[in-house]
């Protein structure tokens, strides 16, 4: 198979919201009067990014659903995406799995494939996909890194910790019940971007970033593009990872046996959550809550926005913690 015939087979499709799609040397958008367009590119590396021997619907659906997780963090409305696709090999079954998972939470995000390129090599993903914000009065309703302010109320979305936990188990650093595993597994492979509850925090939050490097790292860039410092309370954010009742047996089935330290450390520097990390004033809770209520996401407040520059962990009693998490960096 040729690799024209490949993307007609496979990743062609008709478009609805661009002006032409897949098959010209360029894709043509038309962005609609008042608003501005939102673009991001994530790579998906085999070997770095994903197990070689992962199943091609999930790896398929992870590819954009990274890219659409970004969107969220702007507060965008997805709009189309492309696709460069390196292969090893043409293998039609693989490739007819990996693009029913990417097209299929496409369609569910309203999401088109509109162009890319295919060529041969070591397995490598590349998307790059575009979104829209509204413009109102000449401001843009774009949710930034830079918008914090002291006062602010931190929040986090969803769940915490569960994909690194399901990392360290087929890493063979855990050891988890198949069950556990399971769920946990598709919190890694499968993420949930959050892209209704991004749309729904326009004019509501001050600042916005998703979490795929870990709690505070990626909250480090929010403190740094605001010139601010925080709190965080690491206790609540713990309680967040969905494994974590299993803590010393709580479950009754199962004991973990991890300490408090290596909850803390899945909670706050895990990575590959995919939730959205939100900042928005204390008079904002009640609109905070009717937009995880309006995009049917659980949001939790696990800290405040300090005018102090640092960041500053406490526990549940309020006393100060060392902040030794590192988060993950590809150069580190």
């Amino acid at each position: 198979m040729g690799e024209f015939d490949l993307i007609a087979r496979y990743f062609k499709r008709p478009v609805r919201q661009a002006v032409l799609g897949v098959g010209d040397d360029c894709a043509l958008l038309q962005p609609r009067p008042g608003t501005q367009m939102a673009i991001s590119s994530d790579m998906l590396v085999s070997g770095r990014h994903f197990f070689a021997d992962v199943d091609p619907r999930t790896l398929g659906h992870k590819s954009l659903a990274v890219n659409l997780s970004d969107l969220a963090a702007c507060g965008a409305r997805p709009l189309a995406f492309t696709l460069a696709l390196s292969l090893p090999e043409v293998n039609e079954p693989w490739l007819a799995a990996f693009a029913e998972g990417l097209l299929a939470l496409a369609e569910t995000h309203g999401c088109e494939l509109v162009g890319g390129d295919t060529t041969a090599g070591p397995l490598n993903i590349c998307i790059t996909v575009f979104g829209e914000v509204p413009v109102v009065n000449g401001r843009s309703q774009a949710l930034l890194r830079s918008g914090a302010q002291p006062g602010d109320d931190i929040y986090v979305s969803g769940n915490l910790g569960d994909a690194r936990l399901a990392l360290n188990t087929l890493l063979g650093q855990i050891d988890l019940p198949p069950e556990l595993l399971a769920s946990c597994r598709q919190r890694l492979e499968t993420p949930t971007p959050r892209v209704a509850l991004g749309q729904a925090l326009r004019g509501v939050a001050t600042a916005a970033i998703d979490v795929s490097d870990g709690l505070l790292g990626d909250l480090g860039h929010i403190l740094e593009n605001s010139g601010v410092g925080a709190c965080i309370e690491a206790d609540t954010a713990i309680k967040l990872v969905a494994a974590y009742p299993y803590n010393k047996g709580a479950t009754g089935q199962f004991d973990l046996k991890l300490s408090t330290e290596q909850w803390r450390s899945l909670a706050l520097a895990g990575g590959d959550d995919y939730e959205l990390l939100f900042t928005a004033p204390a008079s904002q809770r009640a609109a905070v809550a009717q937009a995880g209520q309006a995009s049917q996401t659980p949001v939790t407040r696990i800290g405040q926005i300090r005018a102090e520059p640092g960041l500053l962990l406490v526990d549940s009693q309020g006393q100060t913690l060392p902040n030794h998490y590192a988060s993950f960096d590809h150069f580190a």
